[in-house]
């Protein structure tokens, strides 16, 4: 007897609902996959996480960025980010791009968390490492290979990408 599955996918007008026997739902999202109707999910999906990011933004500078704590965590709330690895790379990508900040410490990224009243996540050195070694975060050369100034790549991205429940 075969697993039963189900994909659900809403992203404004467009909805991709698939159920059945599980190989009978993988044939099918891989023929929608090649359809335009998954592109323009998945770009209103991309569009949705811009839109957070830029509301966020926009909260921090109004407000002089004294509620840090709250626009980060409506940022992970928002995005999904429930996975501590995947919270690091969110509090990175949160102090390049809506802060500004290009140097980040460990005091400073376990602050944000505190910040958000999330729990920090500990080894901070251990998290960087290995989202290093899974091609999500790189280190400028002229930053001698020092973790605060990592960066989110393309993969690190499409990685959160994936995350949001848009």
């Amino acid at each position: 007897m075969e697993d039963e599955g189900r994909v659900l996918i809403r992203a404004g007008d467009i909805e991709i609902d698939i159920s059945g026997a599980q190989t009978s739902v993988e044939e099918r999202l891989v023929k929608i996959r090649e359809d335009d109707t998954w592109s323009i999910a998945l770009s209103r999906i991309r569009n949705a996480r811009e839109i957070a990011i830029q509301a966020a933004i926009e909260a921090a500078k109004e407000s002089g960025l004294p509620e840090r704590g709250s626009a980060f965590k409506a940022l992970i709330e928002n995005c999904n980010l429930i996975r501590k690895p995947d919270q690091v790379l969110g509090a990175i990508q949160y102090l390049r791009d809506v802060e500004g900040i290009n140097d980040s410490p460990p005091r400073v990224l376990n602050q944000i968390f505190i910040d958000a009243g999330l729990e920090p996540p500990g080894n901070l050195s251990l998290y960087l490492n290995r989202l290093r070694e899974r091609g999500y975060l790189t280190i400028p050369p002229s930053a001698m290979e020092k973790n605060r100034y990592a960066i989110l790549t393309l993969e690190g991205r499409a990685h959160l990408d994936k995350r949001s429940r848009f």
